[in-house]
């Protein structure tokens, strides 16, 4: 069953989505029309960055990577946390027409070296806290911004003397029209490189925009990484694009004992986040989150993991706001599907919601489309989608089909349009010839009274091949046993899928974007 991209919000409801042409001008219409409104709020000051000033120190910092040698269409790495310094040369990289890469900072330099030399990246910037940047193989340059909670600004780029070294690795794939490229989560053997150009991220923006209704009246806290599509995507970019407001936390990461001042500090309309981080806000509300303080939410968004329902009720109990999951892959430059505004459509616990801007349609194994309320393999297609990866074309003439992206997720549409996901085919456990969905198996665990996380992994088996293995987090408070988890398991999963292995654990291993390390995890206990 094919879905075609949903129908314009501003036909709807008469909200007009920006328009958005592309990186380089994402600032251009807020400094026409409201220079001195908030873009951001930063360091641990709460300096507020101007729409204006912003727009001033990214065309600096544009000037000066031109003047040092840079050439339109070059890229470049970015290595900063959720700072200023991120967005500024993000945005002056951008300016300059270059081909900007966000790498994660934690990254060991073996493995950062290893991307900017398969990327053929020029040079990289990075903020002051960064360490180590000699051991680089290109150009390593210090970026800093400093503000002042008067609203002034100033950007110091020192550029290292020598000459710039040539593009090499897949550089000479990048075209004029390229304004990112995206590691997909992995090892460095196995991070894919997107590219994704300006009218891709145009799309996205608009799209995430008119979903949910952003504008100049909006404010939101990074909570996610920038270097990853979801917080680089939903809460930096359509914020910007739609005139509202960002928060990025003192040394530019998450704190969730300073997210709720943050979020009153900015007076925050809603935020976005993985499950693992809903699930820390949920345990820690009773003591963080006095209802009578806390700043009024349109909706809480929730993506790039499975949130199980359980959760997502408690949280809407909380906040007193609906909770939204989306869905989208760094492939389709982040969402794909979202559930809708309350007012805008029903809200579905346990799906993902409807297309946002592209389409999508379920396929079995032989490519051939299903009918609505049968699984199979999610394929997505539309303009936000990239054309392929850098550097590797087996893997994608693999994935990108005729136009439309293979994800790897299995799921089904409704009747209505609403895509409901089951997990992914490379997940899948093999029990005697029966298939078994982790993420299901989670879901039915995070529901246990007690449980507050779960994750379930293949155990090897001489006779089954592979048995169901089940690793749980259990809340101090309601000190859960492992018999009494299974009891529930066996009230609530088929015989087959009960854990024949079940390890209450002090925590989870969980990848930089926030999702579930399945390799770690199998790693650990699957063994």
């Amino acid at each position: 069953m094919a879905v075609p991209a949903a129908a314009s919000v501003r036909d709807a409801s008469g909200y007009r989505p920006p328009e958005v042409t592309g990186l380089a001008g994402l600032l251009d219409r807020q400094v026409r029309e409201r220079p001195y409104a908030r873009a951001l709020v930063v360091t641990g000051e709460r300096a507020p960055l101007s729409y204006r000033a912003l727009a001033a120190l990214a065309d600096d910092v544009a000037a000066r990577l031109s003047g040092a040698g840079l050439r339109r269409g070059d890229a470049v790495g970015l290595l900063c946390a959720n700072t200023a310094e991120f967005v500024v040369g993000l945005l002056g990289a951008a300016r300059a027409g270059l081909v900007t890469a966000p790498l994660d900072p934690a990254l060991p330099h073996a493995q950062l070296a290893a991307r900017l030399r398969a990327l053929g990246a020029r040079a990289v910037l990075h903020d002051p806290s960064t360490t180590g940047t000699a051991a680089l193989p290109v150009p390593a340059w210090p970026l800093r911004v400093d503000a002042s909670r008067a609203g002034t600004a100033a950007v110091a780029l020192g550029p290292g003397v020598g000459e710039l070294p040539r593009s090499t690795g897949v550089a000479g794939e990048l075209t004029a029209e390229d304004a990112l490229v995206l590691f997909t989560a992995g090892t460095t053997d196995r991070a894919k490189m997107v590219p994704l150009t300006h009218a891709n991220v145009a799309a996205s923006l608009q799209n995430i925009c008119a979903t949910y209704e952003l504008g100049p009246g909006d404010a939101t806290v990074a909570v996610m990484p920038l270097f990853h599509g979801h917080g680089l995507f939903a809460a930096l970019l359509a914020s910007l694009a739609s005139g509202g407001c960002v928060l990025l936390p003192e040394r530019g990461r998450f704190s969730a004992g300073t997210f709720w001042d943050d979020m009153r500090a900015v007076g925050a309309t809603w935020f976005t986040a993985v499950p693992a981080i809903h699930e820390i806000l949920l345990e820690r509300s009773e003591r963080e989150y006095p209802s009578a303080q806390a700043p009024p939410l349109k909706f809480v968004r929730s993506c790039s993991a499975p949130l199980n329902t359980a959760t997502q009720r408690a949280l809407e109990r909380t906040f007193g706001a609906p909770l939204l999951s989306a869905y989208g892959m760094t492939e389709s430059s982040h969402q794909a599907t979202s559930e809708p505004l309350p007012q805008r459509g029903a809200l579905r616990q346990g799906s993902v919601g409807r297309p946002t801007g592209v389409a999508v349609r379920i396929v079995d194994r032989n490519g051939t489309p299903c009918p609505a309320g049968v699984e199979g393999e999610v394929w997505v297609q539309g303009p936000t989608v990239a054309r392929g990866y850098l550097g590797d074309g087996d893997e994608s003439a693999r994935t990108f089909v005729g136009g439309w992206l293979r994800t790897g997720d299995l799921g089904a549409l409704d009747g209505d349009g609403y895509l409901s996901l089951t997990g992914r085919i490379k997940n899948l456990i093999n029990r005697g010839g029966e298939k078994i969905s982790p993420e299901h198996v989670e879901d039915i665990l995070a529901g246990c009274p007690g449980v507050a996380e779960a994750a379930v992994f293949a155990v090897p088996d001489a006779v089954y091949g592979q048995r169901v293995g089940a690793a749980v987090v259990v809340r101090e408070a309601d000190g859960a046993g492992r018999e009494e988890i299974l009891r529930y398991c066996r009230e609530h999963l088929a015989p087959f899928e009960v854990p024949d292995r079940l390890e209450v654990v002090a925590a989870l291993p969980y990848t930089a974007k926030g999702g579930l390390d399945r390799k770690a995890v199998q790693a650990r206990y699957g063994l």
